[in-house]
This record gives C-alpha cells, structure tokens and sequence, in this order.
C-alpha cells in the first residue's frame, strides 16, 4: 500500500516537472505577431516522414503525396505487396499477338507436319491446324512429301475459338484466294499470263492459271482455224484474261489477242524498215500454183515462181515448202496497195554471166526440150540457160509442127549456131547436129576420104546461110 502510493507521488511530481519544463520553453521562443505561420513548400519537401510499415524507415516522398502514401509501403521497404495477374489481352498485346478474323490470309512457319494435318505458327495463341482435305494435295501425296519444318506458306483462317484460342486453317483456301487476287490485277492491267494446256475438251482448252481452272474457247486459241487442239496439250501459252467471275468461278482466256497484237507491232515495224533491194529473212506460209506467200514479220509478200529461180520451174512446191525460212530479196514496195514483190533467184549466180565462155559456136552440146512453140523448140542446156532451134533447125525436110520432130522433155543433142550473151540469146540448131553424128559415123564405118571431107566446110556454110535467110523472111512474116 505503501508502495503504490509512493510509486503515484513520483509520477504526480514527474507530471510537473514536465509542465514547467514546457512553459520554461514557451517563454524562452518569442514569436513575433506579424510572424506567418505558413511554411513553404521546399522546405516541407525536405522533412522526414515515417513510413506507415516501418516507423524507424525515412522516405522522401513528397509532402502533398504523404497522406496518400500513408498507408502504402515505400520502395525501400520489403514489405511491397503481390502485383496483379495480367489479363488475357494484357498477354496478347505484351506477346504482340494479332487479332485474326476467319477470311484473312496470313503467312506461317510450318512447325509439326502429321499424316492427318499440319501445324503452322501464324503468331497467335496457339499454333494453327490445316487439315488434310484443306492441303491441296494430289491423289496417293502425303504432306510429308509437300512441306518442311521451318516452311513458310500463306493460310487461310477458317476459324478462332475465343475461348481458347484454337485456330483452323486452310492451305488450299489461300493459294485460291492469292490466285484469284493475280488474275484481277492481270485483267484489270490486260497483262499477259503463261500457263500450262491441262486438256483439251469440247469447244476449246483447259488451262491451269496460278492453281485455278481456266477455259480458252476454240476460236481464241490461234489468229487462223485450228483444225487439232490437242497438240497444244501440255505447252505453256501465252493468254489474256478476258472474263472474270468469280461467283460462278469462271475464267476465260484468250490467246489469239495476245498473237493478234504481237502481229500488229511486228507488221509496223516491218513496213518502218522495209525498202526495196534489201535481203531479208522470212517464213514460208503458203504455196500456190503462181508463187509463194513469205512471212517478212508480220507482212506477207509474194514470191512469184518466175522469180524463184534462174532455170524452169514446174511448180513452186519444188522450191520451197510450207513453214520453210528463206532468204528473199525485196523486189518491189507499194505500201499503198499492201503489196511486197520478192524474188530467190536474184541471190543466185546469175548463169548467163559467163556464157559466151561456155558456148561456142560450132560445138555440139546437150540438152533438153523444155517446151514446144509454134516456131520452134526451147532448149534447156543448164539450169536458167535455154537456146531456141528454130523449125527450119529441126530437120533436113519441110516440118509443119516442131512437136512431128521432138517432145518436152526429151533430151537432144543440138549444134551452137550463135550467142548472144548481151541478149540472152542462143541459136542451136538440131539438122547440124544430126548431120555431124551421121558423117562421123559414114567416116568411121568408109576409114577414108568422105566427100564431108572435101566439101564438107563448103556445105556447112551454105546451110548455115539458107538457113539463116529462111529464119529471117519467117519472122519477118
């Protein structure tokens, strides 16, 4: 009892102490009345303020945040709490995922290759399925035999779960859709496409045009009538695209535009450069009964078979064949009337050049009837060389009709009477060489003097002179 009372005394006298210590403190701070009692911002940013975890931790926080910051730990403090789960599409976007839409077309890393599907990264959640019916494989192939790990191929989405992300997708659907995007840019800019003949059906051909079925009409497959398509099977043409729907997926292809304009640039450039005497190269596109029709580029000019060659010509099949290239030379332009003379034998020797050297008169030569006229026969005695035996030349008696004495194409023996190189000129004679052979044989079959060998100069001349003078008063007639 004692003691209690003991222990309240000294706490009553502390209590005092206390209270005049703090009055003692008050009375020695004077403070003046004008004094502000406002304290500035900096200097509130420089004093301590407990932290509410850790009494004995100083913080800087600022003085305005402090009360916010009361109950908060501060960074020095290992007492910070668990920060939240992030979202679903917190994840998506610190993964840069893209949102997918079914009908988009994107590109992915093949990434698991199995017998019934294949796994692609379209960078999503997850990996993306094509199955096997959605792979555009052939008949007996199998995916492992199409693609590799690592391969890069475009998708087709058919279809995102939201829930959990599984995505379907299609390799064939987006091959499709590239192809279908190709072909309204090549018809919209009247591009020119190249693809395979697949086969030949009625009314025209199939095409497989980037992946797709396309239809060329019969009437579009050449400038001209194409008796046989299917030799086109399996070539690579040229075509354009002239009907899209895609609707009813429908696509048609033209190749005779393509060629019919290559025709129109290749004719203007040939009728720019073409000039007469030129040598030019062409093609052989047909053959008549009165010359040849040649390809220039694009121009067709007419080489007529009395041009062909220096010697007779039977027929210009002789010559030349269907789709043979040949040199001709340019003879004629009428670019008013679309007309090109050519001609062949103008880059051949011309054979009557040196003929006055090949022929004199006197000698008996060889060769061969060509033709029969009223007045005599023409005689071929080299290819673009022909003399004429008049018919008071053919025989010693009175002839009416030269064909009494030769035929076309028999060959004779006849005698140069004269050359006439400047001319073109030959006279050949068939009594002389007759004669000749008969007095060479009377000479051998005697094996002495003949009266040729007396007179025989003598008689020469004289025919030579009758006969001349008989020629002369005919054709004078």
């Amino acid at each position: 009892m004692f003691d209690e009372e003991k222990e309240d005394g000294h706490e009553l006298d502390k209590k005092q102490e206390d209270q005049v210590d703090e009055e003692e403190v008050q009375a020695d701070v004077e403070v003046p009345e004008d004094a502000s009692l406002e304290v500035e911002a900096a200097d509130v940013e420089d004093l301590p303020v407990e932290c509410a975890d850790e009494p004995g931790c100083e913080c800087s926080l600022e003085a305005e945040e402090a009360e916010e910051a009361e109950d908060e730990p501060c960074e020095s403090c290992e007492t910070a709490e668990e920060e939240d789960i992030p979202s679903m599409e917190e994840t998506e976007a610190a993964l840069d995922f893209e949102p997918l839409q079914p009908g988009d077309v994107v590109q992915g890393a093949v990434v698991q290759i199995n017998d019934e599907n294949v796994l692609v990264d379209v960078r999503y959640k997850s990996d993306g399925v094509i199955p096997l019916s959605e792979l555009k494989l052939t008949s007996g192939q199998k995916p492992q035999e199409v693609f590799t790990v690592g391969q890069e191929i475009p998708v087709y989405i058919l279809s995102v779960d939201g829930r959990d992300g599984a995505v379907l997708a299609s390799y064939r659907r987006a091959l499709d859709e590239i192809a279908w995007d190709r072909l309204y840019v090549c018809h919209d800019d009247k591009k020119t496409v190249e693809a395979p003949v697949v086969e030949e059906v009625k009314g025209g051909l199939v095409l497989d045009v980037f992946g797709l079925r396309g239809f060329m009409p019969a009437s579009h497959v050449d400038r001209g009538f194409v008796s046989d398509l299917s030799d086109y099977v399996g070539q690579d043409v040229r075509s354009r695209v002239i009907e899209l729907d895609r609707n009813k997926n429908r696509i048609i292809l033209s190749r005779k535009i393509v060629l019919d304009e290559e025709h129109e640039e290749k004719r203007g450039e040939t009728w720019a450069n073409l000039e007469e005497g030129q040598v030019r190269t062409g093609v052989v596109k047909g053959v008549t009964d009165f010359g040849a029709f040649v390809d220039l580029g694009g121009v067709d000019g007419l080489l007529h078979v009395s041009q062909m060659s220096w010697g007779r010509v039977d027929h210009p099949s002789d010559v030349v064949n269907v789709g043979q290239e040949i040199e001709v030379k340019v003879l004629r332009v009428d670019p008013d009337d679309d007309k090109i003379s050519l001609g062949l034998k103008q880059l051949q020797s011309d054979p009557w050049e040196n003929v006055d050297d090949k022929y004199t008169a006197g000698e008996v030569v060889e060769g061969r009837v060509m033709r029969i006229a009223p007045f005599g026969a023409f005689v071929e005695l080299e290819p673009g060389v022909e003399g004429l035996v008049h018919i008071s030349e053919l025989a010693d008696y009175h002839v009416g009709e030269p064909s009494e004495v030769v035929s076309e194409g028999e060959d004779v023996d006849v005698k140069v009477l004269r050359v006439q190189p400047d001319e073109r000129r030959i006279s050949l004679s068939l009594k002389e060489a007759r004669r000749n052979q008969e007095q060479t044989r009377h000479e051998r079959r005697a094996g002495g003097l003949t009266l040729g060998d007396v007179f025989g100069d003598l008689l020469t001349e004289t025919r030579e002179r009758l006969s001349d003078e008989k020629k002369n008063k005919e054709e004078t007639e």
